[in-house]
């Protein structure tokens, strides 16, 4: 019994624009939130769409396939589907992380324009109801 295994990509290959296609569908995001906890066969995975016929569930994988995202490996007769995380960490490092840092410190320097120097007195706020 041989396994053959897709190859991941590498952050050099992942393709943005694929990921965030594959990420654009709630039907895709819900089948990575399953392997997220641990690979499943197709067969489970279809399982969990009842909604959905095999062949549509086979697209939606094959689409994460090619992100990159998921990672099938057969055994025998069955075909587990693997999450692989590296490219969406590789849009959290290139995307989310960069702006991320950004809008902190931003909020740093909101703070620090906003906070009275050590030892100031804190201004008494007025009533902003008419008297």
């Amino acid at each position: 019994m041989s396994a053959r295994r897709s190859r991941p990509a590498t952050a050099d290959q992942v393709d943005e624009d694929e990921v965030f296609k594959a990420l654009a569908s709630g039907t895709r995001r819900r089948l990575l939130d399953l392997l997220k906890d641990q690979p499943r066969t197709t067969g489970d995975l279809c399982e969990r769409f009842p909604e959905l016929d095999r062949c549509t569930v086979m697209q939606h994988l094959r689409v994460l396939e090619s992100a990159g995202l998921v990672i099938a490996q057969r055994k025998g007769r069955e075909r587990w589907n693997h999450l692989d995380p590296l490219p969406i960490k590789h849009i959290h490092d290139r995307w989310i992380g960069e702006y991320a840092s950004a809008a902190v410190g931003l909020l740093a320097d909101l703070r620090t324009a906003l906070d009275p120097p050590a030892g100031a007195p804190l201004a008494e706020a007025s009533d902003p109801r008419p008297a």
